[in-house]
């Protein structure tokens, strides 16, 4: 249920340029929506939050997270290539059910919320049939998030052959032409250097013209070559979002720049997986002076263990002070606005959310700065949220005006029997990967 609520009393970090930070202040919101913001307000009949040693902020806008494959962090196994990460999902997907992906989405969200996660990107790139559609939207729709969901492809789909385009305009009519708390996009195949096998340029031409027909935003993994590569078939646009920015030529980011193509960074992935190798460092101050947007992704945790934006955030920070050899201008409170305000706009959500300004929806997460690891706060909190705080300090988390977080805990979803489902998802997956395994 929506319902009037007051936040009294908290370090108000509005994350809008003009509204700029409030200590002590309020945050009065109804109908879902953000009314006031000041001190000493008026809430007759709202419930009160009593905020004093708490910091106010947008929820964190995650943009790009394949949470089909978030219980497989049980079954990777990386002193085994075969159980490593590419391996395992690529044999793995196929033999997902519907059951399997609704039991993941629904426990990657339950995390997401409890780390201040309020909007996430769903980039399903699993979609086996439209049943697996129907099971990832049905578990964002139940738990109250914000959230985009990209249509993807199945892993068993031949590189050669097209994605369901029907599927994706019976999909859109059914679950989201009525449904602003979601929104649906389309997450292409890469068509250089792939894991996960090249699409024919042809292809992946047909799947964006049927996707840009309906209207839809489209959002695809970098690789090196892959600019120039859309540019060449004319493919770029500001409907666009390129995931893992790396590996790009000083010609690639001016081509991202004029088509105003926005861009998603995983930084712990991006670290971990490619910082030295041939994909190169994160790009980060030549995105940001480029002018191009510019979110934070968590990509997925089958590896990362769990959700932490937090961590996102300081990855970010720390890989930049490492590229450049030293620390840089790059300040802490630059990278909560990449993790609020700018990743709404990378998602083109920020009518919407991203910053506690009156008239927008309440999307808002509350922090503890009295917990061990965050005392002491003192003056602006920035510092302390980027490079201490961790989702067990946060307290509140709020989605378009409902409290799905309270104290800690989640409020509208059982955390015991998503994590009980998650598991027997798990094990039953398992079991059926065995099947499958010749015998020797």
């Amino acid at each position: 249920m929506r319902e009037a609520i007051l936040i009294r009393g908290a370090y108000v970090m509005t994350m809008d340029s003009t509204l700029g930070d409030r200590p002590d202040a309020d945050v009065l919101v109804r109908d879902g929506k953000i009314i006031a913001v000041g001190r000493d307000l008026d809430a007759s009949g709202a419930t009160t939050i009593d905020a004093r040693n708490l910091i106010a902020l947008p929820g964190f806008v995650e943009t790009h997270w394949h949470l089909w494959n978030s219980t497989l962090r049980g079954l990777i196994n990386y002193l085994e290539p075969s159980e490593s990460y590419f391996p395992l999902t690529m044999r793995l997907g196929p033999l997902s059910s519907p059951l399997d992906a609704y039991c993941n989405v629904r426990m990657g969200v339950a995390e997401a919320l409890l780390s201040g996660i309020t909007t996430v990107h769903d980039w399903a790139h699993n979609i086996v049939s439209p049943a697996h559609a129907d099971a990832e939207v049905k578990a964002l729709q139940e738990s109250g998030i914000r959230a985009r969901f990209s249509y993807g492809w199945g892993q068993a789909l031949p590189v050669d052959q097209s994605m369901d385009s029907k599927d994706v305009a019976r999909i859109k009519r059914q679950s989201f032409d009525r449904n602003y708390l979601l929104s649906l996009g389309v997450a292409v195949r890469t068509p250089v250097a792939y894991q996960r096998g090249n699409v024919p340029i042809d292809v992946l031409k047909n799947d964006c013209m049927e996707a840009r027909a309906l209207g839809l935003p489209i959002t695809i993994h970098n690789r090196a070559g892959v600019v120039s590569l859309l540019d060449q078939h004319g493919l770029l646009g500001p409907d666009l979002l390129l995931v893992h920015p790396q590996a790009l030529t000083p010609e690639d980011i001016k081509l991202l720049a004029a088509n105003q193509v926005k861009v998603s960074s995983s930084p712990i992935n991006e670290n971990a997986r490619g910082s030295k190798g041939p994909r190169g460092p994160i790009q980060f101050t030549d995105m940001l002076g480029a002018g191009i947007q510019f979110g934070l992704s968590v990509d997925e945790v089958a590896t990362n263990g769990k959700v932490d934006f937090f961590s996102v955030m300081r990855e970010l920070i720390r890989s930049d002070w490492q590229r450049a050899g030293g620390h840089t201008r790059i300040t802490p409170r630059r990278i909560l606005e990449l993790s609020t305000i700018d990743g709404a706009k990378t998602l083109d959500l920020a009518d919407h959310t991203g910053s506690l300004t009156p008239g927008k929806r309440a999307d808002i997460t509350l922090i503890r700065k009295t917990d061990v690891n965050m005392t002491p706060t003192i003056g602006d909190p920035s510092m302390m949220l980027v490079f201490s705080a961790q989702p067990n300090n946060v307290d509140t988390v709020i989605v378009d005006g409902r409290m799905l977080v309270s104290e800690g805990h989640l409020t509208s979803l059982d955390l015991d029997e998503i994590c009980l489902a998650a598991t027997a998802s798990a094990c039953a997956l398992r079991e059926r990967d065995l099947k499958q395994k010749p015998a020797f």
